[in-house]
């Protein structure tokens, strides 16, 4: 009978693996189902319209890759990092500026911290219907500002040069507060010994910051820069409530393009060959920017 008998340790490992069953079988559901369901389909002919699908092969990858395809698929991947880089850049560089310029414990400085923050609390699709008044052309309270100072009226969301700048005013406005408060935790935790040997030795305020804070916000821009460049590259709600994808393809970014697909042309096949793409390049970024950080950026306090 020994030979049968569960050890404690063996028995406590079966007691902690049942208790995480539920969740893995929830995952395995909700994730890795859908994308196995999703590369099946992309193997498909599968049309909303149409109960009936066959299988043919690589057809829709030959479509996307070296058909008529290519083109919506080059021009969503130009604007989709566009945005990005634009995101990018109001989130961290306007976030940090931020952080340092409100780095003080002052009551004055700490509502206008809150201010900043709580537009990150508003609902992106309460805030797009928002700027959808603040950015019309004949009623909107911009143009109204700029015609009270003698230029012409701005067509923001009619013209393609504007249309894209006008969507990162929306975005800058609800993900700067995030950065800045990002950033200041971080300096918070920066050990003040750091900057009193500094002062000893004489340095400025520029040296300080370039020599101390700088690099150890290192890990904090990491952070936000794959956090942030994925949320980029997945906006939407913004997309399709300000312009829906215009004027000329010129805010027609690689979800959007995915949506259309699905839900207006109603060819899940392609759909799902360009939201696989879209996996597949996401994961090398991430994976590219995590090797890179782990050469370049000093993760020591």
């Amino acid at each position: 009978m020994k030979m049968f008998a569960v050890k404690p340790r063996t028995l406590d490992q079966m007691q902690d693996f049942l208790c995480t069953l539920p969740a893995l079988l929830l995952i395995l559901l909700f994730t890795y189902y859908p994308i196995l369901k999703l590369i099946q389909i992309s193997f498909t002919n599968w049309n909303l319209l149409n109960d009936n699908y066959e299988y043919v092969g690589f057809k829709n990858w030959k479509w996307l890759f070296t058909g008529s395809g290519t083109k919506y698929l080059l021009n969503s991947l130009r604007v989709t990092f566009v945005f990005s880089a634009g995101s990018l850049f109001i989130t961290i560089f306007g976030g940090l500026v931020l952080a340092l310029i409100f780095n003080t414990a002052t009551r004055g400085f700490s509502a206008m911290r809150a201010i900043v923050f709580m537009p990150k609390y508003i609902a992106m699709s309460s805030a797009a219907v928002i700027f959808l008044w603040i950015l019309d052309t004949n009623n909107g309270v911009l143009n109204y500002f700029i015609t009270r100072m003698g230029a012409p009226r701005v067509d923001w969301l009619g013209n393609k040069h504007t249309a894209m700048i006008a969507v990162l005013f929306l975005t800058g406005w609800r993900d700067i507060g995030y950065g800045m408060m990002i950033y200041l935790a971080a300096i918070k935790s920066i050990p003040a010994d750091y900057y009193e040997a500094a002062s000893l030795d004489g340095a400025t305020y520029w040296q300080q910051l370039f020599g101390i804070t700088l690099p150890m916000l290192g890990p904090t821009t990491l952070f936000l820069f794959v956090t942030q460049f994925i949320a980029s590259m997945k906006v939407f709600q913004s997309i399709d409530i300000l312009t829906g994808g215009g004027p000329y393809r010129s805010t027609e970014v690689f979800v959007f393009k995915i949506y259309q697909y699905a839900m207006e042309d109603f060819r899940m096949d392609r759909a799902s060959v360009m939201a696989l793409a879209f996996f597949v390049l996401l994961l090398i970024i991430t994976v590219s920017t995590m090797k890179f950080s782990d050469r370049k950026i000093n993760y020591d306090m």
